[in-house]
């Protein structure tokens, strides 16, 4: 029997599905747009050679490639692959059209990537990405910005308990010059720290020792970064306030850096971070976290990730990563982004009931009965009219029974039916049934809209009044 299923870590999606993600994604599109951030669509499909060598060894794994074709096919090479991400697009676009975009470039992308991962809860192999970058500046604006900005999403989506981790490349490149690993060692490193959370410190020790890195310095590192991580727990539990906590942990990352120029300056740049998010939708949102360490290899400057109880994984990330558009344009261009994992979003609103009940509408607000074969024109412009009014109108594709269609517009969740029989037509009306009260009546052709007007904003109210007394 053929497979019937999608392909493992793929997903059909049903209307309610589509009309919870439309929702999430308005919502996003708007908040992105009341910060100046402007759209942008890039190809499904790139070069194999734009995406190779800028995610990092682990990565480059995960792309999924796409094999020559035609003539070529027998070689089973590849020269194209999906969008792993949309982060390295945006700087192929920038590099190609630097000269027709502004100095100061703010988009947002809101696309589907795809990933070659093993799926588990929360992670797909297709999955959307929704970001926000901003291209051409180093001020710690920027950042802030971006923080700013989901945390403007996460607030208008009914969110009020979500955290923005904040760390910083350079301090943990000073972490890393201290317990003496060499910089080519570096970011072999950081992608087994970015697994802390998943395989635990016994579990980096392993993946460090399997690429080679000695034991003595993966231990010193371990030792110094395990200190870090004392000092996070010891001060979370004085109970200090997020501010407290936060100025605790900086005084405490300054005496680890010590003299390390770039990652005091590092610390500096955080601690003018949250200063300056205090005016911002982000006030009190941001925490100073020594172990955040995401693993993509692109990243220079700070590092950021949101979370909220109770979801599989971070809800979204970012950082800066002043060098990714300079491998394309042969030159520095800064920039700085923030992406959104979408379905995890999603799920963890359904998990928690958050979406308005309006996502749920019916398909159509008003039904036309197909009263018989013979008056299937007549049910036609009947639906032309109601659309023109701006309703959503289904017709019932076959003249059955109307019982039979009354009810099927009831398990739809239709509002009201509309129906010309023959009484109906021999005085010039149409019957209109209100489902939820069984109430009909029949009124004047050139009175249709708005009676359903009527009948919907009574239904529409009494709705609401039921979910509030509920």
């Amino acid at each position: 029997m053929m497979l019937i299923r999608p392909a493992r870590g793929m997903r059909d999606f049903l209307p309610e599905d589509v009309r919870r993600r439309d929702y999430a994604v308005s919502v996003i599109r708007d908040v992105y747009e009341r910060y100046g951030f402007e759209p942008l669509e890039t190809p499904a499909a790139e070069n194999l050679e734009t995406l190779l060598g800028k995610y990092g060894e682990e990565s480059n794994k995960l792309i999924f490639k796409i094999l020559k074709r035609g003539e070529h096919e027998a070689s089973g090479q590849a020269d194209l692959a999906l969008r792993y991400d949309l982060t390295v697009p945006l700087a192929r676009v920038v590099a190609e059209h630097h000269a027709e975009l502004p100095r100061f470039f703010k988009r947002y992308q809101i696309q589907p990537v795809w990933r070659a991962d093993r799926p588990a809860r929360g992670r797909f192999r297709e999955f959307y990405q929704c970001d926000i970058d901003a291209i051409g500046s180093k001020a710690l604006v920027v950042e802030i910005e971006l923080c700013a900005a989901v945390s403007d999403v996460f607030k208008t989506l009914g969110f009020s308990d979500f955290v923005i981790r904040l760390n910083h490349r350079q301090v943990l490149t000073a972490l890393l010059d201290l317990s003496g690993f060499a910089r080519d060692q570096h970011q072999a490193v950081l992608i087994a720290l970015d697994k802390l959370d998943k395989i635990g410190e016994e579990g980096v020790r392993e993946d460090l020792g399997a690429r080679g890195l000695t034991p003595h310095t993966v231990q010193a590192f371990l030792a110094l970064f395990g200190k870090v991580g004392r000092l996070l727990e010891e001060n979370v539990g004085e109970s200090r306030t997020g501010s407290q906590l936060n100025q605790a942990l900086l005084l405490h990352l300054q005496d680890f850096v010590g003299q390390h120029e770039e990652g005091a300056r590092a610390v500096a740049e955080m601690g003018q971070i949250l200063e300056l998010a205090n005016a911002t939708a982000a006030e009190a949102r941001i925490s100073i976290d020594p172990s955040l360490a995401r693993g993509l290899s692109y990243y220079t400057g700070a590092i950021m990730e949101i979370s909220a109880p109770g979801s599989a994984g971070s809800l979204g990330g970012g950082g800066r990563y002043d060098n990714l558009i300079g491998m394309f344009l042969g030159r520095e261009v800064p920039a700085c982004g923030f992406s959104l994992g979408l379905e995890r979003i999603l799920g963890l609103m359904d998990e928690r009931q958050m979406f308005p009940s309006d996502v749920h509408e019916a398909p159509a607000q008003v039904m036309v009965v197909l009263w018989s074969a013979a008056s299937t024109r007549e049910s036609l412009e009947l639906a032309t009219d109601l659309r023109a009014a701006g309703l959503r109108v289904d017709v019932y594709p076959e003249p059955e029974g109307v019982g039979k269609q009354f009810k099927y517009a009831a398990r739809r969740g239709v509002a009201a039916v509309v129906l010309v029989g023959d009484q109906e037509r021999a005085l010039g009306q149409v019957a209109v049934k209100t489902l939820s009260t069984g109430e009909q009546v029949a009124v004047p052709r050139d009175r249709l809209v708005e009676t359903i007007r009527t009948k919907l904003a009574g239904t529409r109210a009494q709705s609401i009044a039921v979910t509030h007394d509920s």
